[in-house]
């Protein structure tokens, strides 16, 4: 058993910002009140259960992250990241449920890739789901059957990586996702718009002598994709959204009543284009960082809640990979264990989003997206918590992830991921800001199991 004393509360799903205690047992959260302790040592007693009472004063608790785009490059890519690699970035950056994206090798396009991956996922220390892709191959030819991916366990369709230039087939696709009532995403750059990907069409770009990805590719497919889901009634995201037009786009479908998502990435609402001046392959993302107009506009979506959802997009590449010219270098960035804090140091720092809006964008919504048991802290309800410190100043210099490629290797940020707990089993602790908080309980609690 574990119990949370004294820790600031925020769960934008039943409207709670309180300093409470939380009881976690048997993967579960069985209490939530005021002064706990004594009930939970006579509970511990009465069911012959180790106690560890953890001090989390000054600290916050939140249901766990939910990231809706994550690439764990398994299976085919392991030397980039695999399950339990991603899974242990995931954790360390607060995420307790991950929804994993398709392009792998093999394509998660068929029944027995999918099933793989989903048992392997059972193993990791956090939820692993995983999109089926929309068409087979990811050639944008022929639909996947996604009523079987749907069976065998597809939280969701898409084919992110590659966008689906048949109006024809997205409009069958939003059909089908309709009845089967799960979300389709796309992946929004026309190439015929694109010269270099990677990097913004403009000032950056020239300098550096390249043409770069108009902002057309985007938006003219964004233009596309939410009047078919006006038509079609089918529940679509807008991944990884760049720019202010496709803002504009969505807002206004959703004005329309369309059934129409919108993510925002952590490098698309702190960085513009010149961070590829500054930092290079790392900063070389697909959409490409933008201009500072452009990260205003996605900032106003998440402030009004045209943009719901924040995802990482986490694409870790090889070192050798992001080491070769730019025009050459593989396009993404990792994310999952900077994600919150840099929420904290470009949204609510600033004042444009409140802490529990935050939560909301990083957890609460993306649940609902998704249809998964997450996003809330209830009693009776999974122990998946993420616990932190908005204040604390800390370096990122260890990935979890196999990979660095990331613009805040080696920098200082704002607002760290203390304890990770998913299961009611803790997969995620830092030690030397966490250690200290321990009380002394009936006799030491046993880690074993939790990984530490």
């Amino acid at each position: 058993m574990i119990m949370l004393k004294n820790v600031r509360l925020i769960d934008p799903a039943s409207r709670t910002d309180q300093t409470l205690d939380i009881l976690i047992a048997e993967e579960k959260i069985i209490r939530i009140g005021e002064a706990l302790e004594l009930d939970a040592r006579l509970i511990a007693r009465a069911k012959g259960e180790v106690l560890a009472i953890l001090d989390c004063s000054g600290l916050c608790a939140a249901p766990g992250f939910v990231d809706g785009h994550v690439h764990f490059r398994d299976p085919g890519y392991t030397y980039k990241e695999d399950v339990m690699s991603g899974a242990a970035a995931a954790a360390a950056g607060g995420f307790t449920s991950v929804v994993c994206m398709a392009n792998t090798n093999p394509v998660v396009d068929n029944e027995d890739t999918l099933v793989d991956l989903i048992r392997r996922g059972r193993r990791a220390p956090i939820h692993v789901y995983s999109c089926s892709a929309v068409t087979k191959g990811l050639e944008g030819k022929e639909l996947v059957d996604m009523r079987l991916m749907k069976e065998c366990g597809a939280v969701g369709f898409t084919d992110d990586g590659h966008p689906l230039l048949d109006a024809e087939l997205v409009k069958t696709a939003m059909l089908t996702a309709r009845r089967l009532k799960l979300p389709l995403s796309f992946h929004e750059e026309d190439p015929k718009y694109i010269t270099e990907p990677g990097i913004n069409h403009g000032p950056v770009a020239e300098k550096m002598g390249l043409t770069g990805a108009d902002r057309m590719a985007e938006t003219t497919m964004v233009e596309r994709d939410v009047k078919l889901a006006e038509q079609t009634g089918a529940t679509v995201v807008i991944q990884h959204i760049s720019a202010k037009e496709s803002v504009d786009l969505v807002r206004a479908a959703q004005r329309n009543g369309a059934r129409v998502w919108a993510e925002a990435t952590p490098h698309h609402f702190s960085l513009t284009e010149e961070a590829v001046q500054l930092y290079g392959t790392s900063a070389k993302v697909n959409p490409p960082l933008r201009l500072e107009e452009d990260r205003q506009a996605i900032i106003r979506g998440l402030q009004d809640g045209t943009i719901g959802v924040i995802a990482t997009d986490h694409a870790p590449h090889a070192k050798a990979e992001k080491d070769r010219p730019f025009t050459e270098a593989p396009s993404g960035m990792t994310g999952l264990e900077t994600s919150f804090a840099l929420g904290l140091m470009n949204l609510v720092k600033p004042g444009y989003l409140t802490l529990p809006q935050l939560i909301d964008r990083m957890s609460t919504q993306p649940a609902r997206l998704y249809g998964l048991e997450a996003g809330s802290v209830r009693e009776e309800g999974a122990a998946d918590l993420v616990l932190f410190d908005p204040d604390l100043r800390w370096t990122y210099l260890v990935p979890q992830s196999k990979a660095t490629n990331s613009p805040w290797l080696g920098k200082s940020l704002t607002g760290k991921v203390l304890l990770t707990i998913c299961g009611g089993r803790i997969v995620y602790e830092d030690t030397r800001s966490f250690g200290s908080r321990r009380l002394p309980a009936d006799r030491k609690m046993k880690f074993e199991d939790s990984g530490i």
